[in-house]
């Protein structure tokens, strides 16, 4: 099992940090995928013998690094989810580029490190 970046654990929830190049649910691909490296935590950490509940609250696209928020109870994957739905959860992105960006067509808000 590839190490797991967990950064928030609780009752309701897990989050996590996603590596490029994963796919946050299974494809038909096959690749290892974060709903399975999540669930594999969880019943390692806590011993659960047979499935685990793991809800997926939001995908990321597979080349893209972030935080992922997945639920463990339906209860919380449902409050999630309406959350989600009514624009509450918020997603913030930040894309490293190594060229001149145009502006003009997005809108961006630079940030110089």
């Amino acid at each position: 099992m590839q190490d797991l970046k967990v950064i928030y654990e609780d009752n309701h929830i897990i989050v996590v940090e996603k590596i490029p190049n994963i796919p946050s649910q299974a494809d038909k691909t096959g690749d290892i995928d974060m709903i399975t490296l999540v669930k594999d935590y969880i019943k390692e950490k806590y011993n659960k013998p047979g499935n685990v509940y793991l809800g997926l609250v939001h995908r990321l696209d597979r080349p893209v690094g972030g935080i992922m928020i997945f639920a463990k109870t339906s209860k919380a994957a449902s409050r999630l989810s309406e959350q989600v739905r009514s624009k509450i959860f918020r997603k913030e992105y930040l894309a490293v580029v190594d060229e001149k960006v145009n502006s003009e067509k997005r809108n961006f808000r630079r940030l110089f490190i």
